[in-house]
């Protein structure tokens, strides 16, 4: 079976750090490189954490950091939900930064799409700062990229702003880069997340599965992206379910703009699932989920793991 070949952008990030556990292990997926980017916490968090998940998985798979900020607008973070440092809870063995790459990773993804023999899928699962740049610099890539899976957006309100989810409002310009490309897109938003629920009690069966387990079992007890009693939110994890499982998905192909005017609602991703603009479907948006369908699906997968 051949592989999937996949870069995955990222801001570790509690539920960064299940997406990439999952990703890492099935047999699908061929994660090529991992690319950091400024969001949950500051570029330097991010990529430390990123690097300290390959120590921890011992995989050697490249990481590379990229946009330390979003490409107009001023820097906001999500410390509030993950903490200080982003991914705190977890005694991590420190990694080795020098294996960092020294390039950045707009230049980094530019040579692994551009080399590779397979189309390569993009799954940005924080800003998409790295993307739009890559696209503004080296627009000849869209011709090996196969698609773009993502986690953000949401077809109704938002959780930074009224109206607009995180990962979208971080970096507004550069979402709109992304969503006018052209490219096969694919979004799976906050609405998902929100269905995407991890309990105490499958949070407590994780922690006795393996050393990934435990790991993120310490990890959520510092997470608030939702209480463990009323349900963690598994957002990011969603967008690499997609990939993996997409019959525990419901999906319209919908035209998606982004607002970038309102005042009210700057970074707005406006679904149109009644055609109401007249506008060609630009997007498959992913608009309900199986919830024990994919709870049972990401202990699974995490049994795979170390």
């Amino acid at each position: 079976m051949n592989k999937r070949p996949i870069i995955i952008d990222t801001d570790p990030g509690i539920d960064d750090a299940v997406a990439i556990a999952i990703a890492l292990y099935d047999e699908q997926l061929d994660v090529r490189l991992i690319t950091t980017v400024a969001g949950n916490v500051s570029l330097e968090k991010v990529t430390y954490n990123a690097m300290r998940l390959m120590k921890f998985f011992g995989k050697d798979i490249p990481v590379a950091a990229g946009a330390d900020r979003p490409l107009i607008k001023e820097a906001i973070d999500a410390s509030d939900i993950h903490g200080e440092t982003g991914m705190g809870g977890y005694d991590f063995e420190e990694p080795d930064m020098d294996k960092l790459l020294k390039e950045h990773a707009v230049n980094a993804m530019y040579k692994e799409i551009t080399n590779s023999v397979q189309p390569i899928t993009l799954v940005p699962i924080g800003p998409l700062t790295n993307i739009a740049l890559l696209l503004r610099m080296y627009p000849e890539v869209k011709d090996n990229i196969h698609e773009i899976v993502l986690m953000g957006g949401s077809t109704a309100r938002g959780n930074a702003g009224v109206m607009a989810e995180f990962n979208i409002f971080a970096d507004p310009e550069a979402a709109k880069i992304v969503f006018d490309s052209g490219i096969s897109l694919t979004m799976v938003g906050l609405d998902i997340g929100l269905k995407a629920l991890i309990y105490p009690e499958d949070s407590q069966q994780l922690k006795e599965l393996n050393r990934t387990g435990d790991m993120l079992y310490q990890l959520f007890q510092r997470y608030r992206g939702g209480g463990l009693k009323t349900g963690l939110k598994m957002y990011d994890s969603t967008a690499i379910g997609y990939l993996l499982n997409p019959d525990m998905f419901e999906t319209v192909d919908a035209f998606v703009d982004i607002e970038l005017e309102g005042s009210l609602t700057k970074g707005c991703t406006v679904v149109d699932l009644k055609n109401y603009t007249g506008n060609k479907p630009n997007v498959t948006v992913a608009v309900d989920i199986d919830p024990v369908q994919y709870k049972d699906w990401l202990i699974e997968c995490i049994k795979k793991c170390i």
